[in-house]
């Protein structure tokens, strides 16, 4: 009975320390939830989103229609030009989804001078307050 068990015994701890030896590899083989390429991607759509965001903003405050409400306002361009890098992107989103469509309504006739006016100031105005808040 004794020379029954032993062989299976050595088989038994065969069987344990391949496996043992084999798992660290099983796991340093296992895939990511997400790849440094998605990861990587992800960074840069939102750096691009970004850009372009800025960019909306930055035009619509550069249009001479935008400088003369802000100067009726009393509101100071350069500062809120110079303040608009400084938000957030979430901020920055909401901002420039509201300067595109007052563009796309003013270029449609949708709105009138005085009213993108109102709309330039309001906007310029959140600004400065979104910097005054931080």
């Amino acid at each position: 009975m004794r020379s029954s068990i032993c062989p299976m015994l050595i088989a038994s701890l065969i069987c344990a320390l391949g496996f043992f030896f084999q798992s660290p590899s099983l796991l340093a083989a296992q895939k990511h939830v997400v790849s440094p390429a998605e990861i990587q991607q992800a960074a840069v759509s939102a750096a691009q989103a970004r850009q372009n965001n800025l960019a909306k903003v930055e035009d619509f405050f550069s249009s001479r229609q935008a400088q003369k409400a802000l100067k009726s306002a009393h509101l100071d361009a350069v500062q809120i030009k110079q303040a608009v890098p400084t938000l957030s992107d979430q901020e920055l989103a909401q901002l420039a989804s509201r300067a595109d469509k007052a563009q796309k309504n003013f270029a449609a006739g949708a709105l009138t001078n005085q009213q993108i006016t109102y709309i330039l100031i309001a906007l310029g105005t959140a600004i400065v307050v979104l910097i005054a808040t931080h």
